[in-house]
């Protein structure tokens, strides 16, 4: 419903448009931070309605923003320019740019986000020293939002995180960092109900996709990814408060060079949750290492290594249609818990090979059913 709105609405009222330039920003100006001219112009866009914040042509050095609700009616942010963060590895909060408690939101236009990620990366090797690497667009409480067009480029953390949030919808936006930035997830969801992603290309040294705990109802769509890591649901279980990941559907995307294809990935000894109903439908694998990976030994440092058992139960996954090149000779792998053994884990459709031969497919505690003899792979080794 509130798609039509937006597609509808043409801004013929220049009362309703505040120029960040107007407030005070100044282009092509490193030296000068906008944060309060940002700020202005949002307090004013949010207090009219269908107010829009304006960000023109040109480049500004922007040291971190929120923006807060709740506004008065639907607002709107056009970016045309380009926004640059600091060249801090660190800041004292987790975000560059926050939209908090807002409600009817759209953010367009064919602007960028530069988060000049280059002085983290090689500096954050260490996650003790980068507690506070901060996410370049960050979404808490926000419901009935769109975000399309825009370009994020060098993050320091994640592109684009939302969480708590509901009814949103990410659609050709573009994101990139180089394939050796660590943790710059393009998009991250979590804790969020309602989320539709279209037509988005990711470049990047993370997920280009990570679904968190407490999530449900996303799908995803025309996705390019590559290089990353793929598209993931997870890490999940680590911690106690962790809730169901649920209705899940992955379609019609492509991933090419990616250290992972499709991942569900939890942590060993972790907390009781399930994670049913997900579907991948028509995606295609270019030269992808894992095509297919359920991984509930994740263990991404040695302080997690040999602590038993993940306690997450993975059941009603099907992979249809799932085909292309993978960089090794196992195109399926489902390492599963055996305290709580994968539970009716589909597959139909599958052609994945290596080096022009047939993959194999490697399966420990999974009930998995390969629905046709001509699979590829077509059975657990």
């Amino acid at each position: 419903m509130f798609l039509s709105i937006w597609s509808s609405t043409v801004v013929h009222c220049q009362n309703n448009i505040f120029k960040v330039t107007d407030s005070g920003a100044i282009s092509s100006n490193q030296t000068s931070d906008s944060k309060q001219a940002f700020s202005s112009a949002w307090r004013q866009a949010c207090q009219t309605n269908g107010g829009v914040l304006q960000i023109p042509q040109g480049n500004y050095f922007l040291s971190g923003a929120e923006f807060p609700g709740p506004c008065n009616g639907q607002t709107s942010v056009f970016l045309s320019g380009t926004v640059h963060a600091s060249f801090d590895p660190v800041l004292p909060v987790d975000y560059w740019i926050l939209f908090r408690n807002v409600d009817n939101l759209r953010i367009y236009g064919n602007g960028t986000l530069d988060g000049n990620g280059a002085v983290s990366w090689g500096k954050c090797q260490n996650p003790q020293n980068c507690k506070l690497r901060p996410i370049s667009l960050k979404f808490n409480a926000v419901t009935n939002a769109q975000i399309q067009d825009i370009r994020s480029i060098n993050s320091k953390f994640f592109h684009i995180c939302i969480g708590d949030s509901q009814n949103i919808v990410v659609t050709n936006v573009h994101i990139w960092a180089p394939g050796n930035s660590t943790n710059t997830d393009g998009i991250h969801i979590g804790r969020s109900n309602g989320v539709r992603i279209t037509n988005v290309g990711i470049a990047t040294g993370d997920d280009c996709i990570s679904i968190g705990d407490a999530s449900s109802n996303i799908n995803i769509t025309g996705v390019s990814c590559g290089p990353g890591h793929g598209i993931s649901i997870g890490s999940l279980g680590r911690y106690q408060t962790e809730k169901d990941v649920s209705l899940i559907t992955v379609t019609n995307s492509t991933l090419s060079g990616t250290t992972n294809g499709l991942r569900i990935k939890t942590f060993a000894s972790s907390t009781s949750l399930v994670v049913s109903g997900i579907t991948y439908r028509n995606i295609i694998m270019n030269n992808v290492r894992n095509p297919i990976i359920i991984d509930q030994h994740y263990c991404p440092s040695s302080q997690c290594a040999g602590q038993g058992e993940s306690n997450v139960l993975i059941k009603g996954v099907k992979y249809i249609g799932v085909r292309g090149s993978s960089s090794t000779s196992i195109g399926v792998k489902t390492d599963c818990s055996r305290n709580k053994p994968c539970q009716d884990i589909e597959f139909s459709g599958l052609n994945l090979t290596y080096q022009g031969k047939p993959t194999t497919a490697s399966c420990s505690n999974s009930d998995d059913k390969f629905m046709e003899s001509f699979e590829v792979p077509s059975h657990c080794s």
